[in-house]
C-alpha cells in the first residue's frame, strides 16, 4: 500500500521533534485518512461475540470491514444486520460477507488485516495462519493458551513480519497506566520491592447438565484443539444489549462468554484480568525481555471450586478455574509480585518502592506523589517514548478515558501498518506477561512452588509442572509449525 507523503512527514517530524524538545502530541483524524474510501484498509473479523463486536464498533470508523466470521451463525449474522458494519460505497453501506470458517477469510487476497476475538484457545492457531497468509493481525488478549504457544506466536510474528497488535488497551490510558509507568521507570519510587496485582475473583457454578447444541452453533469447531466434550448449559437469561442476540443465552455453561472459567479454553482471572494488570506491572518495571522473568512462582495459597488431582479437575460439569488466590512471583533481585484475587487497594496494580508507593487502576492513580503533582514532571515526549515513538491520535468525536484507550489502541495499529513502527502492545513484550499468567495458573493448579528458568523459558526441577508447558491438540486442529 502506498504511503502518502503527508503521513511520512508526520512520522518523521515526530521523531525529529522528540530530539528538539517538540513533539506533536495529538493528530487530527486526517492523519490516518480513515475518511477516504480509496485509502482504507480492508478487514476480516474473526470471532464476533461480546469483545469482537465491541472491537468492530471502533474499527468500523477506521477500516472497511468486508468479512465477518463466527462459528455461531447467530452472532455473525446479527453483527452484520444490526450494527451496520461494512464499507461505504457512495451513500450506501455494503454489508460484509459472513462465514463460519475463518479459513475462508484468510484465503481472500483482498483482505489486508484481521481482527481475532475468538475464545482464547483459538487465538494462536488463527493468528499464525493469518500471518502466514500475509495479513496484519489484531488479536484480543490473552494472546495464548499455553507457554508453548507463547514461543510459537512470538516466532511467527518475527518470521512473517506483519504488524501485530495485542488488544491490551490499558497501555493507552495516558492519565493512569502511562503515568504510572513513567513514575516507576523514572525512579521516583526508588527501588521497587513489592508489587501487588489485584485481578479479582472468578465465579463458581452449580453442576451444569448436558443440553442440546444450539442450531446456530458449530460445536465441534468451537472446541477446536480442546478435547471433544458434550455441550452443557443451564439457566437462561436475556441477552445483554451489546450481544445483539435474538435469543436468551445460558446463565452457566461451556461456550461463548463462559469459556474463560474453564482451564480447557482459558485460565480464569489469571489470563482474563491478568493479561491486563500483569502486563502493566511488567511494562512499568521494564521487565519484558527474555530472561527478566521470575525465578519462583508460589501457588500454595489458591482455591478452586472443584477437586483437583495432579493439576487436573476431577469434575467436568462445573467451572474449574481458581476462585481465590495469592500467587507470589519472586525475582532474582528480591522483588516479589503478588498476583491476587483480593487486596487492600482493590483492582489494579500497587507499586511499593524504597521512596514511596502508588496504586493505579482504570480511572485513577493514587499516592502521595500524585497529590504533590508528579504528573507535571512529564512532557509529551515522555509519553511518546512509551508509545515507541508512534504519534498519538485524537479523533473528532472527543473520546475520553476507557473509550479513548480502546480507540487509541486501534489507531496505533493502523498507523503502524500504514507508516511503519512498533505497535504499543507488541507480541514480544506481551509474551512475557503471558508467561506469568500461565505460570500463575500452573502453580495454582498444583498448589505448590515451581521454578522458572526465564532465560531458557522453561519450568525446571518438576516434571509434573513442566508437563503443563504444552497441551495435546486435537487431530485436525493442530497449530502450524513455524
Amino acid at each position: 500500500m502506498t504511503h502518502l507523503s503527508r503521513r511520512n512527514f508526520l512520522k518523521t517530524s515526530a521523531i525529529v521533534g522528540a530530539g528538539a524538545g517538540f513533539v506533536p502530541y495529538f493528530h487530527t483524524p486526517d492523519a490516518l485518512a480513515y475518511t477516504d474510501p480509496k485509502n482504507r484498509l480492508r478487514m476480516g473479523c474473526i470471532g464476533v461475540g461480546s469483545m469482537g463486536r465491541l472491537d468492530m464498533m471502533y474499527f468500523n470508523d477506521l477500516v472497511d470491514i468486508v468479512a465477518v466470521c463466527d462459528v455461531d451463525k447467530e452472532y455473525g449474522l446479527a453483527s452484520v444486520l444490526k450494527c451496520g458494519f461494512g464499507r461505504k460505497k457512495g451513500d450506501e453501506v455494503v454489508l460484509p460477507d459472513t462465514y463460519t470458517d475463518y479459513r475462508r477469510v484468510l484465503e481472500r487476497e483482498d483482505i489486508d488485516c484481521v481482527m481475532i476475538a475468538t475464545p482464547d484457545h483459538w487465538h494462536t492457531k488463527i493468528a499464525v495462519e493469518a500471518l502466514q497468509a500475509g495479513k496484519h493481525v489484531f488479536c484480543e488478549k490473552p494472546l495464548t493458551l499455553t507457554l508453548e504457544e507463547n514461543i510459537v506466536i512470538r516466532k511467527a510474528a518475527e518470521k512473517y513480519d506483519r504488524v501485530f497488535q495485542v488488544g491490551t488497551m490499558q497501555r493507552c490510558f495516558r492519565n493512569e497506566f502511562m503515568l504510572a509507568a513513567l513514575i516507576v521507570r523514572g525512579g521516583f519510587l526508588g527501588e521497587i520491592k513489592n508489587v501487588v496485582v489485584d485481578i479479582g475473583t472468578s465465579p463458581s457454578s452449580p453442576e451444569i447438565p448436558k443440553a442440546p447444541v444450539p442450531e446456530s452453533l458449530d460445536w465441534n469447531m468451537w472446541l477446536g484443539q480442546a478435547p471433544y466434550v458434550d455441550y452443557i448449559a443451564s439457566g437462561l437469561k436475556p441477552a445483554a444489549s451489546w450481544e445483539y442476540r435474538t435469543s436468551p443465552r445460558p446463565e452457566f455453561g461451556r461456550g461463548h462468554f463462559q469459556f474463560r472459567w474453564w482451564y480447557e479454553y482459558s485460565g480464569g482471572k489469571f489470563t482474563d484480568w491478568g493479561a491486563h494488570h500483569i502486563d502493566i506491572a511488567l511494562w512499568a518495571l521494564n521487565r519484558q525481555t527474555i530472561g527478566s522473568g521470575p525465578v519462583e512462582i508460589d501457588g500454595t495459597d489458591s482455591v478452586h471450586p472443584v477437586e483437583f488431582r495432579d493439576g487436573y479437575p476431577l469434575v467436568d460439569n462445573r467451572y474449574n478455574t481458581a476462585t481465590d488466590f495469592n500467587i507470589y512471583h519472586r525475582f532474582d533481585d528480591g522483588m516479589v509480585m503478588n498476583v491476587c484475587s483480593r487486596s487492600r487497594d482493590g483492582n489494579g496494580v500497587l507499586f511499593e518502592g524504597t521512596k514511596g508507593r502508588i496504586h493505579v487502576s482504570r480511572g485513577r492513580v493514587k499516592g502521595k506523589l500524585i497529590e504533590e503533582g508528579i504528573a507535571e514532571e512529564f512532557k509529551p515526549e515522555d509519553y511518546l517514548a512509551l508509545n515507541n515513538g508512534v504519534p498519538f491520535d485524537e479523533n473528532a468525536a472527543g473520546r475520553r478515558n476507557q473509550d479513548h484507550a480502546y480507540w487509541e489502541n486501534k489507531c496505533n495499529w493502523i498507523r503502524c501498518i500504514r507508516e511503519g513502527g512498533k505497535p504499543i502492545s507488541d507480541v514480544a513484550s506481551h509474551v512475557q506477561c503471558a508467561h506469568l499468567c500461565h505460570l500463575s495458573g500452573i502453580a495454582a493448579r498444583l498448589k505448590r512452588k515451581i521454578q522458572w528458568d526465564s532465560l531458557a523459558e522453561k519450568i525446571v526441577g518438576d516434571d509434573l509442572a513442566a508437563s503443563f508447558f504444552a497441551r495435546p491438540q486435537r487431530k485436525g486442529f493442530e497449530i502450524p509449525e513455524v
